[in-house]
């Protein structure tokens, strides 16, 4: 969990008392004598972390969407991820991030949001650092600040998958940008600035559960159902057509995954280690249950099952990386893997809503199984690492409401800001003649392949 997202002393003083072994510490008279540093090692980590983040989302997010949509519309969605990542990045300087992370922490509407004080990094210096996990120890402002930005890039780019081979372009930027603002801003302030409504009830979200995958999986169930089917689904086959570029897109998201959770421990240490290693079990066990799934129900393991299983499994750690042990990495991943494969295989035809590339099936699933199963994972009897205070009771019930406040909020927002893009550009869908030409044609005037 970020629990050192926002700026100063304000925000230490509320950082050290969501970690009350910190706040004793801070309390001896010694402690106040002692100036913060600011570790070379770490800004070094957490500046390839940053970069692998960037490398998660473009290629690897792009090519694992490319693969799965029909070789129509394979640059329609690889354009959508990389002019999406593009605009994310410059509305998070603009003001995305002085919302998400500066302003009070107490009064006012300072539980869901923040101000503009860091309007276009205002007051972002050489000098300015924000406070790590350890006390004594501050990364430069603008390592945080950067850091940060490749998670708005990619939450948003993630509900691409929801609505892809149909959506208007303008009409889908338009729609990333609204939500970017009303939704991801409040919900990382909420979840990881001092402050925050669910900070303050010591929510476990170590690197995104909630802001990122419960996020970004309802937005796109949300606009997949306003926005209505793809021509033809469910009357006829609507297959991948390179399962090579999901497969190549695969491993980059799985090679992002370990900076995007390794490093939100926002330090070079023992616990990053564990996000990391947990990192790459959680998505081993979420393929192989996956397969095993597929082989008892379907009667065979596909490539793009043990695929699709590893990035449940990635996704449900995401939010228990610094909290679970290797036992409890595994059980969740392996969890993951099968409830995400009964969402994709049989929720989705169920009540029939064409999420594109199952980002819900996946993220939104994958992500509730993974805020849940925080609380149980960080258990020190199962060999987890819970805060100080940490009932496995009390905190399921945090987690829960953690849950709730993420699909209630995200799913408004994306209801509203679809119903305002489908009248600026007099529908949000494109017409059957451009569906069927495919949106690389129709929509960009270049094709994949010749």
């Amino acid at each position: 969990m970020k629990l050192s997202k926002v700026l100063g002393g304000a925000a230490l003083a509320s950082l050290l008392a969501a970690l009350p072994a910190f706040a004793q510490d801070a309390a001896a008279p010694a402690a106040e004598t002692v100036t913060a540093v600011v570790d070379k090692g770490d800004v070094a980590w957490m500046l390839v972390s940053t970069m692998v983040v960037i490398v998660m989302t473009i290629p690897g997010l792009a090519l694992f969407y490319g693969g799965l949509v029909r070789a129509k519309n394979v640059l329609s969605v690889l354009t959508q991820v990389f002019m999406g990542f593009s605009m994310i990045a410059i509305l998070w300087v603009a003001y995305g991030y002085s919302l998400a992370f500066a302003g009070p922490t107490e009064g006012g509407l300072s539980a869901f949001v923040g101000d503009f004080s860091k309007f276009f990094l205002s007051g972002v210096t050489l000098e300015s650092t924000s406070a790590t996990f350890s006390a004594g120890f501050e990364l430069p402002e603008m390592v945080f600040v950067i850091f940060q930005l490749t998670f708005a890039c990619i939450t948003s780019t993630l509900i691409v998958g929801g609505i892809a081979e149909r959506m208007k372009f303008g009409a889908l930027m338009a729609f990333l940008a609204i939500w970017f603002t009303f939704s991801y801003i409040p919900m990382a302030h909420m979840v990881w600035a001092a402050g925050g409504f669910l900070f303050e009830k010591t929510a476990y979200d170590f690197a995104g559960g909630t802001v990122v995958h419960i996020n970004s999986g309802v937005a796109a169930l949300v606009a997949a159902l306003i926005l209505g089917p793809r021509v033809g689904y469910m009357k006829e086959p609507i297959p991948p057509h390179n399962l090579v570029l999901t497969y190549i897109g695969a491993g980059l998201l799985w090679f992002g995954w370990f900076g995007f959770n390794a490093g939100s421990n926002l330090e070079a240490n023992a616990l990053t280690a564990v996000a990391l290693v947990n990192t790459i079990l959680a998505p081993a066990a979420g393929a192989l249950a996956w397969a095993l799934g597929e082989k008892i129900t379907r009667g065979h393991a596909s490539a793009l099952g043990a695929v699709s299983g590893a990035v449940a499994g990635l996704v449900a750690i995401t939010p228990a990386a610094g909290f679970s042990g290797v036992g409890g990495a595994i059980i969740l991943g392996a969890l993951a893997g099968v409830i995400c494969l009964w969402a994709v295989v049989n929720l989705k035809p169920l009540l029939k809503y064409d999420d594109s590339l199952d980002v819900f099936g996946i993220h939104g699933v994958g992500g509730i199984v993974g805020a849940l199963g925080t609380a149980i994972v960080a258990n020190p009897s199962f060999g987890g690492y819970p805060l100080d205070g940490y009932d496995m009771g009390g905190q399921f019930m945090i987690q829960l409401t953690s849950v709730i406040v993420a699909v209630v909020w995200s799913g408004v927002v994306a209801l509203i800001a679809m119903l305002i893009v489908k009248a600026l550009f007099g529908g949000a869908k494109v017409s059957e003649a451009a569906e069927s030409d495919g949106l690389d044609l129709s929509t960009h005037g270049e094709r994949a392949y010749n």
